[in-house]
């Protein structure tokens, strides 16, 4: 499930939390780091889980109206397509979904607000009036809306946003890769494969015989920047001599301290591919000046073979 990218920005995090918690030993940071990568299936299967609660949301509607004293022809003879959408019924019906989203207490059941707004926001929307209008029936059709719905609803919603960081600190900057497994999901789902928990790491996938363990390289690049933090800072020290160590970035420090320890535990990445990652990084994370600040920083100290921070990393 996890990308290599998804895995350096973890990795990266952890350390940043060492930079500005000098206390956090070896230990505590490899906890951190597993429990921050599994917050990202959890937040997928926590998301996934919408689906039964927001067909359950439009089917309460419909009854609603037609209990009143004095429904209308359209309220007595609704379009049912979205209330027996096929991806519904599929996810409700499997036992090994179910199961493990009970084990984890996962439940919308307390977010019924947060519910009502969002089915209001989706039957406003043109995709979804076409969709209803639509004669065709398929799990395929019911998939494809569903991914309309995690693409646009989902992304830069407040309320939702609100719900996540109360839940988890580490849900709301993994949402957009999350929601990603989640219409991979319902796609597979519509083509006929059944549900099945993803392995958390993409080494682990079925498919990737052979692959390098991606768990290895994630603990394996936190350890390296641990053990060698002081001589990396060191290295960064007197490459810098305008900067004191107080005044650089954490963010940017963390980020070429994984840098460094990147070149050099797995030198066979590459050293390009190494520095453009952590660069990549660098524009989401920290200030405008980082990029170029952390892309010259790290290019200076891997390619210089004699410095003893990195000698033999290229």
């Amino acid at each position: 499930m996890l990308s290599r990218r998804i895995l350096r920005i973890k990795a990266f995090k952890v350390l940043y939390s060492y930079v500005e918690n000098p206390a956090m030993n070896q230990k505590e940071a490899e906890a951190e780091l597993e429990h921050a990568c599994e917050a990202t299936r959890d937040l997928y299967l926590f998301l996934l889980a919408i689906i039964g609660p927001l067909t359950a949301e439009a089917a309460s509607r419909i009854a609603a109206a037609k209990a009143k004293f004095n429904p209308s022809p359209e309220e007595l003879n609704p379009n049912m397509k979205f209330v027996e959408n096929g991806i519904a019924r599929i996810l409700d019906a499997d036992p090994d979904f179910q199961k493990i989203c009970k084990r984890k207490k996962f439940s919308w059941e307390q977010y019924d607000v947060l519910l009502r707004h969002l089915y209001e926001n989706i039957r406003s929307r043109d995709y979804f009036q076409a969709y209803l209008r639509s004669s065709k029936r398929s799990c395929k059709e019911d998939a494809a809306l569903f991914v309309r719905i995690f693409e646009e609803e989902f992304v830069d919603n407040e309320e939702l946003e609100a719900i996540l960081e109360d839940l988890s600190i580490y849900w709301n900057d993994d949402l957009a890769y999350a929601l990603t497994y989640c219409c991979r999901t319902v796609e597979d789902l519509a083509r006929g494969a059944g549900w099945r928990e993803p392995e958390l790491y993409q080494s682990d996938m079925p498919g990737k015989p052979g692959r390098e363990s991606d768990r290895a390289f994630v603990f394996n690049l936190v350890r390296t920047a641990y053990r060698n933090y002081d001589r990396y800072v060191a290295a960064i020290a007197s490459c810098t001599p305008k900067w004191d160590r107080s005044r650089i970035c954490a963010t940017d420090l963390a980020l070429i301290i994984c840098g460094l320890a990147e070149a050099e535990k797995f030198p066979q990445i590459g050293y390009r591919t190494t520095i453009n990652e952590f660069v990549e990084i660098s524009k989401y994370y920290s200030t405008p000046e980082s990029r170029a600040f952390v892309n010259g920083l790290l290019d200076k100290l891997v390619q210089k073979d004699e410095h003893p921070a990195v000698g033999g990393a290229r």
